[in-house]
């Protein structure tokens, strides 16, 4: 097994953040967790929600993509605790827990034109009626796969590390449309 040191798993890939529209949000641990059959908390995370919700603050949520999967967020530096929270309190259950901090990037875009910036490559409604605080899925953002979560202020948006510059690009484009 090849151990990677972490500086250069977080080696930042995005431009920092100006206040804008659309700005890189800090490092994170991320977990995807698979289990069937399970509504209550673990690890310190809500998973009652049901699908397409999130659960949480905005720095610390689970967000239910499927019946059985939740992406777990939260600040850089808790994961080792939170997994051993979530495997103490899932003990004797059948589940999967696998570390995708190196994988993702979170972005968060932000202003009374947000949701018009990520409809401008997300085919959903991102009114606040159809997706109101609490909600997240997983889309298609123009060509990249990404999941938007809306807690808090604005949204935010986890892709895949390889394709950040392609999803922030996109967004900030659009984004000065409206500055």
């Amino acid at each position: 097994m090849l151990d990677t040191p972490k500086a250069a798993r977080r080696t930042p890939v995005l431009p920092a953040g100006t206040g804008g529209i659309v700005s890189p949000l800090p490092p994170a641990d991320r977990f995807v967790l698979r289990l069937r059959g399970f509504s209550g908390t673990a690890g310190g995370f809500d998973l009652s929600g049901t699908l397409n919700t999130a659960r949480g603050t905005p720095e610390r949520f689970a967000a239910r993509l499927g019946p059985d999967e939740w992406l777990l967020v939260m600040p850089e530096g808790e994961g080792a605790t939170a997994r051993a929270a979530l495997e103490s309190d899932l003990s004797g259950r059948f589940f999967s827990l696998v570390e995708a901090g190196h994988r993702n990037v979170g972005i968060a875009v932000t202003g009374p034109n947000a949701a018009d910036v990520l409809n401008a490559g997300i085919a959903l409604d991102l009114s606040d009626a159809a997706f109101p605080q609490g909600s997240a899925t997983r889309t298609l953002l123009g060509k990249a796969d990404v999941v938007v979560v809306r807690l808090g202020a604005g949204f935010r948006v986890e892709c895949w590390r390889s394709f950040a510059p392609y999803v922030s690009g996109f967004l900030a484009e659009v984004a000065q449309e409206f500055a």
